[in-house]
């Protein structure tokens, strides 16, 4: 989300902006609320602002998320990028895979290469985003058929699929729209698992 430049701190819409990314923020959003690099650093000795890496920063007040590393990759590409993929898995709960990078979905026209984070260029419609606890994601139906397509283990592939309809995170229709329009291997496995024979019937 932006923020339109001022020439003040405007500490009430940081927080607004914060409050809306798990208490997360970056230098430069910062900065577009009116806080300059000098006054920045000062809240961050005083310890108002924690500073969890480079251009990266947290209220104090809100507690450090067990995902943070994805919240820092999320800001770090931009706030038109999404968590997808095997790293979208793990923020909805649907596995306990832990991939050696970040993936993050961003749009076709980035370019910029970031070391631990693995880059998906593609569009998005929006009802394929959701948000959990103010982290930008790929839909539950829309990662199954990104992790489907892209490779991942049938046998991971089947279990998202099952407790994503035990936990009604989704549903059949959706999964079926999925398939019917990537194609390939990720219709093939969600028609799998979602047929009387399969493990979600």
């Amino acid at each position: 989300m932006a923020l339109k430049t001022t020439y003040a701190p405007n500490h009430e819409a940081l927080y607004r902006l914060a409050e809306q990314q798990g208490g997360y923020f970056t230098a430069e959003q910062a900065t577009a609320a009116g806080f300059s690099w000098e006054r920045l650093s000062d809240h961050a000795t005083r310890g108002h602002f924690l500073r969890v890496t480079r251009g990266v920063y947290r209220l104090a007040q809100f507690p450090a998320s067990p995902i943070e590393d994805f919240y820092i990759a999320w800001l770090r590409c931009g706030p038109k990028s999404v968590i997808s993929h095997e790293s979208a898995l793990a923020v909805h709960d649907l596995s306990d895979i832990i991939p050696g990078e970040i993936h993050v979905t961003v749009p076709r026209s980035a370019s910029r290469r970031r070391k631990g984070i693995r880059q998906h260029r593609n569009k998005l419609r929006p009802t394929e985003i959701t948000r959990r606890q103010g982290l930008s994601v790929t839909s539950v139906a829309r990662t199954i058929s990104d992790v489907a397509r892209s490779g991942l283990a049938e046998e991971h592939v089947g279990r998202a699929i099952e407790q994503a309809l035990e936990r009604g995170l989704t549903n059949r229709k959706a999964l079926f729209a999925e398939a019917k329009r990537r194609g390939g291997r990720a219709a093939r496995l969600i028609r799998k698992h979602l047929s009387p024979a399969g493990k979600t019937a």
